[in-house]
């Protein structure tokens, strides 16, 4: 068995209890606008800005320049080593040729990129689980836009749990990212902070 078959076996492990939490939070009274994590198995829920939704768009807009509309996600779950992960990233990137599941998603080690954009409240989940989740299940690159710090962080070189290069980048610079496999810029001059 490869690294790769064994990191999506962990996070198949969970699937069934991940399902159930899923299908209880859909049947329950919650109000449209919120996204929504298991992370830990905890549920997080974080209302979504106006911001947070004009900086998601921005990054929907630059990687759609490079790759089709088919291999974006946004807010769709995928279940991540752990346990019981189950993110809904702000945006995803899945490999060329990635196969949905029997449920209709994909495994995490079908993930080349993965951005989230930090919200009041669920920060501290960005930049520890789900930064470890998804080192752990190989995603490439891993971007963490911050509008209250007024930066991006950008996390690449996946191992052992970790990601072994951090770079900063400050809002209104260029975030470049073509030494990666995604092979592109992306531009923050129009990222606000909150």
């Amino acid at each position: 068995m490869t690294p790769v078959d064994d990191r999506i076996k962990m996070a198949d492990n969970n699937t069934a209890r991940l399902d159930e939490m899923f299908e209880a939070l859909e049947r329950g009274p919650f109000v449209e606008g919120y996204k929504i994590d298991i992370i830990e198995g905890v549920v997080y829920m974080a209302p979504q800005r106006t911001n947070h939704w004009d900086i998601t768009v921005g990054i929907l807009e630059q990687l759609r320049t490079k790759y089709p509309r088919q291999r974006l996600l946004s807010d769709v779950r995928i279940d991540y080593p752990g346990e019981l992960n189950a993110f809904c990233s702000d945006v995803a990137l899945v490999a060329e040729g990635a196969e949905r599941t029997e449920r209709g998603g994909f495994q995490c080690g079908d993930v080349e990129f993965v951005a989230e954009v930090v919200s009041r409240g669920t920060g501290p989940n960005d930049y520890g689980p789900k930064k470890t989740g998804y080192a752990t299940a190989g995603v490439a690159v891993y971007l963490i836009v911050d509008p209250y710090q007024g930066k991006c962080h950008v996390y690449t070189r996946p191992k052992d749990g970790d990601y072994h290069v951090h770079t900063t980048v400050d809002f209104g610079e260029k975030v470049d990212l073509t030494h990666t496999p995604l092979s592109l810029t992306f531009d923050t001059s129009d990222f606000c902070r909150d």
